[in-house]
């Protein structure tokens, strides 16, 4: 290191924040806690809402217009618009604008014409819409364990690979990239296709390219705690035209209306009666919402990956934790921060850094049912106990009992971050001087 540089992982947590941490009493033991205001998170409303977007949707409300297919051709729509700024967005051909980002997994899968019953396979890492997705398009969820890092382990999928599974859906979880390249390789030498739950990484990337567009399809979601917020919403993007045909069908483009979604030829499905009519269209007012926020998502994007970069670089030389690591640079979102904490102290972990004021959570805690954790899925498990579904993915129950998660807003300031990386110094100082003295 240069004279003049400055060690960013121990100089910049060192602001009057992080001293507060000279306490070094623990909140959970009567101490003085870091932080007294609670933790910004999107249930508290700490969402980024710019009045423009709120003009947006009011022009909506005043239209009286508020479903998708009225008069007006479909490039006059807020949908339309909408789904037109999300092709320039990510580069595709396509994307549809659905009610949910659940509801556009299940679109693709359907729409790519997967096989009623077939295995789908999915990390145990997740939130528990994406095996549900699965579910409503009729499949069956294929659990595959994860890594040290939380991300799908491709080599677990070949060991577990089995000619009944139809299709890949990978998860970019908690904002985090997964290994698309090992991915599409594997999918490619097995002939299956690839879908992406881009739903917790809206504008994230990997190697300079949007993640969802790597595979068959990607689905996302705008509910509230994404990088785009309408309370409720999602969308898919493809380039594939006979699946975007089929999946807006699917979401309800009934009564030839699918032909407004093609102004330049023909759809490339001959008719619209062949299949259900499953009304997970996005609606008009969330969609004005949407694409006035579209164009400050660079700033949200910034904010996000500022605030992450900032609070691993002060944390990057704490004893005792792992903090998570990505599959390539920069290919993260930055909307949660996760570290692992071994030999059974996560939970303990979280609990005395929600004492010091920051919102934090053991994801494989046994004391809630978190359903990131496979074994909460019960809708998959009937009859089995919770010792037993735990042992068919071993690594991801040890690796989740042992990660802290802590979710960053858009909206933190530094001054929050310096408490978060105070409350975190705070806590891992007290854990190791038990340790030591036991």
């Amino acid at each position: 290191m240069a004279d003049n540089e400055v060690d960013h992982s121990v100089a910049e947590w060192q602001s009057p924040a992080a001293r507060m941490a000279a306490d070094t009493t623990l909140a959970l033991d009567g101490g003085s806690p870091v932080r007294r205001a609670p933790w910004p998170t999107y249930d508290r409303g700490a969402v980024c809402v710019h009045p423009d977007d709120e003009e947006a949707a009011l022009r909506a409300i005043r239209s009286h217009l508020y479903f998708r297919y009225d008069y007006r051709p479909a490039h006059e729509t807020e949908c339309g618009r909408f789904e037109a700024d999300l092709c320039r967005y990510f580069d595709c051909a396509h994307a549809l604008a659905t009610s949910s980002g659940t509801t556009a997994l299940a679109l693709a899968i359907m729409a790519a014409g997967i096989e009623p019953g077939s295995l789908i396979a999915c990390p145990g890492f997740t939130f528990a819409a994406t095996p549900s997705a699965i579910v409503l398009a009729g499949c069956r969820p294929f659990l595959v364990d994860i890594d040290e890092n939380l991300h799908l382990d491709v080599a677990d999928l070949r060991r577990r690979w089995t000619p009944q599974v139809k299709a890949i859906m990978v998860v970019h979880m908690r904002g985090f990239a997964a290994d698309m390249g090992a991915l599409i390789r594997f999918a490619d030498e097995m002939g299956v296709p690839v879908f992406e739950d881009a739903v917790p990484a809206l504008g994230a990337e990997l190697d300079g390219r949007k993640l969802g567009t790597f595979g068959l399809a990607g689905a996302f979601s705008t509910q509230s705690d994404k990088s785009l917020n309408s309370g409720e919403g999602g969308f898919l993007v493809t380039d594939d035209s006979a699946l975007f045909a089929r999946a807006t069908v699917l979401s309800g483009a009934y009564e030839g209306r699918l032909r407004r979604h093609f102004p330049d030829g023909e759809p490339p499905i001959a008719t619209d009666l062949d299949l259900p009519l499953l009304s997970f269209r996005m609606d008009e007012i969330r969609a004005a919402l949407l694409r006035a926020e579209l164009t400050r998502l660079p700033i949200r994007l910034a904010e996000f990956r500022r605030n992450y970069d900032y609070v691993a670089a002060a944390l990057a030389d704490v004893d005792g934790i792992a903090i998570r690591q990505p599959v390539a640079p920069g290919a993260y979102l930055g909307e949660a921060f996760i570290f692992r904490v071994p030999d059974s102290g996560a939970q303990w972990f979280a609990r005395a850094l929600c004492h010091e004021g920051i919102e934090a959570r053991n994801l494989g805690s046994g004391a809630d049912t978190n359903i990131r954790a496979f074994w909460n899925w019960r809708f998959m498990f009937s009859g089995m106990d919770t010792a037993a579904v735990k042992a068919l993915l071993p690594s991801a129950t040890r690796y989740l009992q042992e990660a802290v998660d802590i979710p960053l807003s858009s909206t933190l300031s530094q001054a929050d971050c310096d408490e978060l990386v105070a409350a975190v110094r705070k806590v891992a100082g007290a854990r190791t001087a038990t340790l030591t003295t036991s």
